[in-house]
């Protein structure tokens, strides 16, 4: 029997699930991590400063296992609402490999996936590379299925939600004196200040996106608790050349300044992660809370997306309606917030390779 237009998947026959990678032993640490900065030409001993964050998790990310219980999520879901679609993992810079994935697609007969990718933002690293490494994998395997990148969903309500209700958590967390007043801080991977202002087809979506997000989430915590939060959006990670310009502030300094301001109580709202990555419990859960100890604030961290249902329920509703888009329909197209929702195709040029044009999959003219 065909199923219903509004549950048909049609033309997928599978869903890919296209994510960073990370290392599972110390052993790993090294290798991956040369993975991630191959033609930087980043000293090997640099690389084992960098690990340092990792061995101290026991040499091993969160990211594959959170991964493994995205993909349990999603498989259950999608057979709960009737859809018959295999669901494959691939990753860019750690076994299980992208083209690994790929191979197994062609053995199992698979002639069209859609992708989902676990960013939610545009910019180079966290789009554009996505679609570099998708070409090149299906460069690599002979008979590789047709690949559709879903749209970026930082404004799905299905993203956006979780957020809202773990930062209203994250608030109640705090002791009552330092809740009234305390900041938001929406804190996401910093970039290249060039690479953001590049990011989107007009140029500094990264940031834009962002910050449309932060003011949705604000509005609704005004909206449950009466009052409008300070908020601020702040930035981890930068890992760069200390010449090379990246978006600032860095979180750890924006709380030495809240702090000489007289602020008591902060909540870390990690928007630009949809899990809980090393970039979330080392950079937050380890270094901003020592950092905000040492200050004598009260901190509390809001819970990233996981496997919250509306999160994984938003999976679906993206290949559903990329399904029907590429039917001829017009779907709806769910968004909250200031933008609209992302097209499924990006732009020519849109989030530029910043050393030279590759190509990539999922844009206008591929």
């Amino acid at each position: 029997m065909r199923p219903s237009r509004a549950l048909d998947p049609t033309p997928y026959d599978a869903l890919l699930l296209l994510s960073f990678g990370g290392p599972e032993k110390p052993e790993d640490v090294v290798p991956f991590l040369e993975n991630v900065t191959r033609g930087r030409g980043i000293p090997r001993e640099r690389l084992e400063q960098v690990g340092q964050h990792y061995f101290g998790f026991g040499g091993k990310s969160p990211i594959n296992d959170q991964n493994r219980a995205l993909l349990a999520a999603l498989r259950e879901d999608l057979a709960g609402a009737g859809l018959d679609l295999k669901v494959y993992w691939g990753n860019r810079n750690w076994d299980p490999y992208l083209a690994d994935a790929l191979r197994e697609m062609v053995a199992d007969g698979v002639r069209r996936a859609a992708v989902l990718t676990t960013s939610a933002y545009s910019s180079y690293s966290s789009c554009r590379q996505y679609r570099e490494n998708l070409a090149d994998a299906v460069e690599q395997v002979p008979g590789a299925p047709r690949l559709d990148r879903l749209r970026q969903y930082f404004n799905h309500p299905g993203f956006v939600e979780p957020v809202v209700d773990a930062t209203l958590a994250a608030l109640a967390e705090l002791p009552e004196a330092a809740r009234e007043q305390a900041v938001l801080l929406f804190v996401t991977h910093s970039l290249p200040t060039a690479m953001a202002e590049s990011s989107g087809p007009a140029g500094n979506a990264y940031v834009t996106q962002h910050r449309s997000v932060m003011a949705e989430v604000v509005d609704r915590v005004r909206e449950e608790t009466g009052v409008r939060p300070a908020h601020d959006l702040v930035f981890c990670s930068r890992s760069g050349a200390p010449h090379i310009p990246w978006l600032e502030p860095d979180v750890n300094d924006h709380l030495e300044v809240l702090a000489k301001s007289g602020v008591s109580g902060v909540v870390m709202v990690p928007i630009g992660f949809v899990s809980d990555h090393m970039e979330v419990i080392y950079d937050l859960d380890t270094e901003s809370m020592a950092t905000a100890q040492r200050l004598g604030m009260a901190a509390a961290r809001a819970a990233t997306p996981g496997i919250d249902p509306r999160f994984v329920a938003m999976v679906r509703e993206l290949v559903l309606e990329r399904a029907a888009a590429e039917r001829g329909e017009e779907p709806e197209r769910t968004a909250v917030g200031s933008l609209p929702a992302w097209p499924d195709l990006c732009a020519a040029g849109c989030c530029p390779n910043p050393r030279a044009p590759r190509p990539a999959l999922g844009g206008v003219g591929r």
